[in-house]
């Protein structure tokens, strides 16, 4: 009997399977100094433990997008192994910050399946939780991934897509138990601009850029134990280049946001998301945003933001697809999310 495991294929997945994806992981301060190693990561209330206690948590978490990390990276083995690309996210929420000292583990359900028509891949839906160590869910999101066939005669599944909300309302967004921003300090935050000085529709381009090296990603994707052979191998893709996680570029781009929305401190929703475009190494990356609706929460001085974050390889800012409505080339992410942000 085989010992090793050559991961999932399309024709491994059925609707309705539940996934307990192996190796629970404690994070710890360490997982915090990597980030900001790897990304130049400056939200004050992720970076400063007096920052936070100010604001009314018990002491800063470790990245929205650190924990998003450390979750999705137990999913790999058992979801994207055999990926051709991660395609998209939806209905994603944070629902309680994680410190360090938690141990974190993810579970996913198989919520839907669709054969490709050229009969060598599909793409499969998830639902995926972050659960700590009280088995209290931290995080949950949907993907969608596509997968390649192991073996090509197996027949097609029955199509089923899921029905997805485009956008999480505000008020099923959770605020962190005690976040209180009434005595928010702006000088230490970085920037003066609070949820009001923001009007929907309005642009930013966050004017930085940063140059995506394959040493970085190298180590950013085994920091999160993401063992998809498309970043690894050389040989998994026909041109013999390493994909860069996508995940990397959404902190990359998430990281230059600081410039223009440094007060936009938590990631609490995920509304959508999408790579338009693959990212290899060497790929310079910028970003821009565009604020897509506001709202209060019922937290003392707390409001929401919900943004639209572009990643691109350099090209115009603002411009997002072509008059065919696909993404234009240098489009790498299109992200769509709820912030919390002082009113």
């Amino acid at each position: 009997m085989a010992k090793t495991n050559a991961g999932r294929f399309f024709e491994d997945y059925a609707v309705g399977d539940v996934i307990k994806h192996a190796v629970p992981r404690t994070v710890s301060g360490g997982e915090r100094a990597l980030y900001h190693a790897l990304y130049p990561a400056r939200h004050a209330l992720y970076s400063s433990d007096e920052f936070a206690r100010a604001s009314g948590l018990p002491k800063s978490p470790i990245d929205d997008l650190a924990a998003f990390h450390v979750v999705f990276g137990k999913t790999v083995p058992d979801v994207s192994l055999n990926a051709v690309a991660n395609l998209g996210y939806a209905e994603g929420r944070w629902l309680k910050p994680v410190y360090e000292g938690d141990t974190l583990r993810s579970e996913s359900e198989v919520i839907g399946v669709k054969q490709n028509s050229n009969g060598k891949s599909g793409v499969v839906y998830v639902r995926t939780c972050g659960l700590n160590q009280n088995d209290e869910v931290v995080m949950e999101y949907v993907r969608w991934v596509m997968v390649r066939k192991g073996n090509l005669d197996a027949p097609a599944p029955e199509t089923v897509l899921p029905e997805l909300n485009k956008v999480i309302p505000a008020d099923q967004l959770v605020v962190p138990e005690g976040l209180d921003f009434t005595g928010y300090d702006f000088d230490l935050a970085g920037e003066s601009h609070r949820l009001g000085d923001y009007e929907i529709g309005e642009t930013i381009d966050h004017v930085d850029g940063v140059t995506i090296e394959e040493a970085e990603h190298m180590m950013a994707t085994r920091l999160w134990q993401n063992t998809a052979k498309v970043h690894f191998d050389n040989t998994a893709r026909p041109d013999g280049t390493r994909l860069i996680y996508g995940g990397h570029v959404i902190s990359m781009a998430r990281a230059l946001s600081f410039n223009g929305l440094a007060n936009a401190q938590m990631i609490v929703g995920l509304n959508g998301g999408a790579h338009a475009n693959p990212c290899l190494s060497g790929t310079t990356v910028r970003a821009w945003s565009e604020v897509l609706d506001k709202a209060e929460t019922s937290a003392p001085g707390v409001g929401a933001i919900r943004l639209r974050l572009v990643a691109t390889k350099g090209g115009a800012p603002f411009d997002l697809k072509g008059e065919d409505g696909k993404y234009l080339p240098d489009v790498l992410l299109d992200l769509d999310y709820w912030a919390l942000m002082p009113l």
